[in-house]
């Protein structure tokens, strides 16, 4: 699942549509779709993303041996 796919699931179990979604972080619904079809998000605007519906964001390297980096 790429994150785009995940940023939907993520709203609809926040039940809040895309459009809100825009708006909590002050984007347009133009601009987020737009970033959703580039698959174009910072760190940073994954954390915001995150922050606006109450959730976290965490990120991470895991080796094939379990090892966290």
């Amino acid at each position: 699942m790429n994150i785009s796919e995940k940023i939907k699931v993520l709203c609809v179990r926040s039940n809040i549509s895309l459009a809100e979604l825009a708006r909590r972080i002050g984007a347009s619904p133009q601009s987020l779709s737009a970033k959703m079809k580039r698959e174009s998000f910072t760190i940073s605007d994954l954390d915001t993303i995150a922050d606006a519906v109450g959730a976290t964001f965490t990120r991470r390297f895991i080796l094939y041996n379990g090892e966290e980096v």
